[in-house]
């Protein structure tokens, strides 16, 4: 190993980070020093930034899309600066190793390194991989995957199955402190609705419309997405937040029945706590389809019920809500199936490896 130093890239989401974010503390533990590069004003920042003894460091960035905008023209040479820095960085730091979680901002920190023939490990959480990892995959040592069945679209002599990698401030929640937080009874169960960290406009409208519904069985803890809070809407029972971090393991251990889009890295965490599910993933019109294929596969082995985007406004996705908690031992049942495994500390030394 030339050095105990690595590089973590990835943002735009917080799944394109939570994986970086369960891992970056083994790393700082065993005395490495740590380097994270990402965007200068993606969410990535404000996570990493709450991390001890990582340095953050900034590149350019385009969006890659699929769709038509006038930015397509302007971001591929937001892209190519980006490629230029991140090959100035890695140049300088010489690190051992780089881990790539995805986002838009991974690929021009991938091919930095590939140019200073430094080691990249990249980790696909979807059961598809999406369109920054496909840009990357030519240009990385080993692929991490959080599904096997991934491995199907990938190069095999590079496809290394970990499965789902959880967060341990996630494992220590306590369903009182979350009780307390949110200033909800015990007397009637709690639906946690959860669109992602960038909201989900379609399902917060939804959930709203069918509040008095909902609120007579259930208390509602909904994160809608930084700027969906709707103020006007003031219940008892019904308690909004835009995003939620510290407080999340809490959240989720109190919950009963988890309403959620189909982001891998979520729907794991709530795998991991045997929250039953009903699935939205978003549609096709609106992403490449990876969330689909992840609802599809849970759906499969038992954990979960599915809507489709397009069947919200209708009775089903009520009538799934309220089947769902009738049956949710059921659904429990069969994600006790799964094994509870370190995931983390077999990334950990995939890493490592590819280090040496």
């Amino acid at each position: 190993m030339h050095n105990k130093t690595i590089v973590f890239t990835g943002g735009g989401s917080t799944g394109h980070v939570s994986v970086n974010l369960a891992i970056i503390p083994k790393f700082v533990e065993d005395g490495w020093e740590v380097y994270y590069i990402g965007s200068k004003k993606g969410i990535e920042k404000q996570l990493v930034a709450k991390l001890d003894k990582v340095q953050y460091l900034t590149i350019s960035t385009g969006k890659l899309r699929r769709y038509v905008d006038i930015k397509n023209v302007t971001d591929p040479f937001r892209v190519l600066s980006g490629i230029f820095q991140s090959y100035s960085i890695i140049r300088r730091i010489k690190p051992s190793v780089i881990f790539s979680k995805g986002g838009f901002v991974s690929p021009p920190v991938v091919l930095g390194g590939w140019l200073n023939n430094v080691p990249v490990v990249l980790h696909e959480s979807d059961l598809s991989p999406g369109l920054a990892n496909k840009i990357s995959i030519p240009f990385v040592r080993k692929i991490c995957t959080t599904f096997d069945a991934t491995r199907k679209y990938l190069p095999k002599e590079k496809v290394h199955y970990i499965g789902p990698i959880t967060r341990d401030s996630l494992k220590k929640g306590i369903s009182d402190r979350g009780r307390d937080f949110l200033g909800f009874t015990s007397n009637k169960p709690v639906l946690l609705i959860m669109g992602g960290s960038l909201g989900a406009k379609h399902l917060n409208a939804v959930i709203r419309t069918n509040l008095k519904s909902l609120l007579s069985r259930f208390q509602i803890i909904h994160i809608c997405g930084k700027g969906n809070i709707e103020k006007s809407i003031e219940i008892a029972g019904y308690k909004q937040i835009d995003y939620v971090e510290e407080e999340l393991a809490d959240v989720i251990a109190l919950s009963d029945l988890v309403v959620s889009r189909a982001g891998s890295n979520a729907i794991f965490e709530f795998l991991y706590f045997r929250k039953p599910m009903v699935l939205v993933p978003l549609s096709r019109v609106s992403s490449r389809g990876d969330q689909i294929l992840n609802a599809q596969e849970f759906k499969s082995k038992g954990y979960c019920e599915v809507v489709e985007d397009e069947d919200m406004d209708k009775s089903i996705f009520l009538s799934t809500i309220y089947k769902v908690f009738k049956d949710k031992n059921k659904y429990v049942t069969e994600m006790n199936k799964t094994k509870v495994r370190d995931n983390a500390k077999e990334l950990y030394s995939v890493i490592l490896n590819v280090a040496k």
